[in-house]
């Protein structure tokens, strides 16, 4: 198990499997090896279960009651479902708001212009930050801000996203060069990864997705309602929105760190059947990095404090908030350093 403080309360990451049960006001995770651990259920931000763990409705019910999101992913490391409590902090005035700038096209395709903007930027800076350290990365450069270039003109939902993916291949052939390691990156192949590159950005992106989640949860928004990503059953769009934003930060720049510094290799991956997934030591560590990762903390500039990157994300949702109530025009995260 392993843990991040975040003020008084953790996020804990369970890897063994076992039974977690609530004892008074604590929970308690028996292994199968006969370990057992006690958790003051006060410190607990939220988990991530990655081993197969038993609980009843007891246990549901008591992680409720304090507001506990519990993240799910299965044997082959694909997220599964988050358990999110009922909602306590409910705004009907807000909730309104967030529908009717999803039904009026024009109020909708100015924030997906916006969170597409903001995240093509800073798949930018990345490029831009390792061009700047000799990599060679002019040609992609100019093409992104090619592209980019036809952002503000954009009129519908499809073409931004039209936009956003040819970005992105062009990013991702890009990575070859950024990254040290011999990686032969072709394409971006989603379910079942095929390469170590593919499994890395499809975990630490499901990552990203959970934690935006989890803040969207600590705020009044409604995570099923979003404007660039289609509002759909079994997901949290709006979490899809946000995420965008914050990959080329949090995901991608941790998989260069992890290669570049030879921490993760091909050799931590292995194959079981058509899947391939990281092994179980080398899960243990890039969630230990993603951890890091999380509460690295920045000085922000208008706020004139160190804030963490994942404080960076809820004060995003307050921005969009804002924006949403008409108070003040929403202006996404892009990345400044």
């Amino acid at each position: 198990m392993k843990v991040r403080v975040i003020g008084m309360k953790q996020t804990y990451y369970m890897f063994s499997n076992g039974t977690i049960k609530r004892k008074d006001n604590t929970l308690e995770l028996y292994k199968e090896d006969g370990m057992r651990t006690s958790i003051p259920i006060e410190r607990v931000d939220d988990i991530y279960i990655f081993s197969e763990i038993t609980f009843n409705t007891k246990l549901i019910d008591f992680l409720s009651q304090y507001n506990v999101c519990v993240h799910f992913f299965n044997y082959y490391e694909y997220y599964s479902g988050t358990f999110y409590p009922r909602e306590r902090l409910v705004s009907g005035r807000l909730l309104v708001s967030q529908v009717q700038h999803y039904e009026n096209i024009a109020k909708r395709v100015v924030l997906a212009k916006k969170i597409i903007d903001a995240a093509t930027y800073n798949i930018y800076r990345n490029i831009r930050y390792y061009n700047e350290r000799g990599k060679e990365l002019e040609e992609y450069i100019g093409q992104i801000n090619s592209l980019r270039s036809g952002i503000p003109t954009a009129n519908r939902i499809d073409e931004l996203m039209g936009i956003e993916g040819s970005i992105r291949k062009i990013y991702y052939r890009a990575w070859n060069i950024i990254i040290n390691q011999d990686i032969n990156f072709e394409k971006r192949v989603r379910r079942p990864p095929d390469s170590m590159i593919n499994s890395l950005i499809s975990f630490l992106n499901s990552m990203v997705y959970t934690k935006t989640l989890g803040e969207i949860y600590k705020t009044q928004l409604n995570p099923t309602i979003s404007y660039l990503h289609q509002p759909g059953t079994k997901r949290f769009s709006l979490s899809l929105d946000i995420a965008e934003i914050f990959k080329p930060l949090i995901a991608d720049r941790l998989i260069f760190s992890l290669l570049n510094k030879n921490m993760i290799a091909d050799e931590d991956f292995e194959k079981d059947q058509c899947y391939l997934k990281a092994k179980p030591g080398s899960l243990k560590k890039i969630t230990e990095e993603f951890d890091k990762r999380m509460k690295t903390t920045i000085k922000h500039r208008s706020l004139d404090k160190h804030v963490s990157y994942q404080y960076l994300i809820r004060i995003e949702l307050y921005k969009l908030i804002k924006h949403l109530l008409d108070e003040k025009e929403y202006e996404p995260f892009k990345i400044w350093w």
